[in-house]
């Protein structure tokens, strides 16, 4: 396969990109962030995690001697940080991101989750998986815009990915694999020729589709962070039937949503605020009975 085709250039997506998306269910855009603008996310990070942003359940107090690294490391990952921080809300609607989505999904884009991941030294990777069998859409539009906060490699835990977008969800079976934290992971046995590994420079951002099936392994630096920011979009003409692995009740249409572009179809029906941040555990255990 011709991965020419998967990376975004300077001026912009374009038709190549498309098509390649729509078979392959991945993009890559390298240098998408300037220099200002991670050097802020980084700041950003460390004030989330020293609690400066706001206390969710499971933050641990903060010897005014620690370092930012002494910190991050006691942590995997905080969803939702858009609710506790403006600037990681503001970055929900970064035009160069938005730019790409509205060609590979609609005209009218909605967010419904971000995601911090931090990742340290040692820390354990997330098992395959497909984004859709978590955040379910009527119409297969999920999108992942992970943006590479550090340098992402095969050493500190980048994302793989299975080039492609099956047309339904892969069977989960038990993990027997310590790179990852989650109790159970995709069956890829038939996809085992398949993998790549996503190396890329901090400000890149990489989209995958819901349905592209990706992982990552555990971090074997002693010294490096593998950092990203996760945003989470659909298209708006979607319903959004999520009740978030259970912890909501259940729903034809969750509107715990934010309009990034274009209109919003169901504007009628309000927004409402029910997610709340919280602390990704060390081990995962969401949707399985295993």
């Amino acid at each position: 396969m011709n991965h020419e085709n998967a990376y975004v250039g300077r001026g912009g997506i374009t038709k190549e990109n498309i098509s390649f998306y729509a078979v392959n269910g991945f993009l890559i855009a390298p240098g998408l962030l300037t220099t200002d603008e991670i050097v802020a996310l980084k700041k950003e990070t460390a004030a989330i995690f020293r609690g400066e942003r706001g206390y969710v359940e499971g933050m641990v107090d903060v010897n005014k001697d620690e370092t930012d690294n002494d910190v991050l490391k006691k942590y995997v990952a905080i969803h939702f940080p858009h609710k506790l921080s403006e600037q990681i809300h503001a970055f929900l609607f970064h035009q160069k991101i938005v730019d790409v989505l509205t060609e590979i999904v609609s005209p009218n884009i909605k967010c419904m989750q971000s995601m911090l991941f931090v990742k340290g030294p040692g820390k354990a990777g997330q098992s395959w998986h497909q984004d859709e069998y978590y955040i379910p859409t009527r119409d297969k539009s999920l999108v992942g815009a992970w943006i590479a906060i550090d340098d992402a490699t095969v050493e500190n835990g980048c994302l793989w990915i299975i080039p492609g977008r099956p047309g339904h969800m892969i069977q989960r079976v038990k993990n027997n694999s310590d790179e990852y934290a989650d109790v159970d992971t995709a069956d890829v046995s038939a996809y085992s020729d398949q993998m790549i590994p996503v190396e890329v420079k901090s400000g890149s951002v990489v989209f995958f589709n819901g349905y592209t099936l990706h992982s990552s392994l555990r971090n074997k630096t002693t010294d490096c962070f593998r950092t990203a920011l996760v945003n989470h979009y659909m298209s708006a003409e979607s319903m959004l039937p999520w009740d978030q692995d259970g912890k909501l009740e259940p729903t034809e249409d969750l509107r715990d949503i934010i309009l990034v572009a274009g209109e919003d179809p169901y504007a009628w029906k309000g927004t409402v605020d029910a997610n709340k941040p919280y602390l990704r555990p060390e081990v995962l255990k969401i949707k399985t009975d295993l």
